[in-house]
C-alpha cells in the first residue's frame, strides 16, 4: 500500500479561469524542475465551489516521451509539448 499524496491549495485573487489557468502555465514553467509537484494533475475551481474542478492538462502517458502537455480537451494527438493554452 503506498501513503496518501498531499494537495496543496493554493488560493489566488484571480477573477478568471482564463487568468488562473495561465499561472499554472507560468508555475509549472518556472517549477517543472520540482518532481515533488505533479502539475499533470493541476486542477482548477471557484472559491465557493470547490468540489467542481477544471481538469488543465491532458496528462496522457506517452510512449517513451513522458506524459501530454497539450490542455485538457485539445483536438489531435497527444504530444509531450503544450500548446500553450491552459484553460480551454
Amino acid at each position: 500500500m503506498t501513503p496518501p499524496r498531499w494537495i496543496i491549495h493554493l488560493p489566488t485573487t484571480l477573477t478568471s479561469q482564463d487568468e488562473a489557468g495561465a499561472l499554472a502555465v507560468t508555475l509549472r514553467d518556472s517549477l517543472g524542475h520540482v518532481t515533488a509537484i505533479d502539475f499533470g494533475e493541476t486542477t482548477l475551481s471557484e472559491e465557493d465551489r470547490q468540489f467542481v474542478r477544471t481538469r488543465i492538462w491532458c496528462d496522457a502517458r506517452l510512449d517513451g516521451a513522458g506524459r501530454c502537455r497539450r490542455r485538457d480537451d485539445h483536438d489531435g494527438l497527444c504530444a509531450p509539448t503544450d500548446d500553450r493554452s491552459a484553460a480551454g
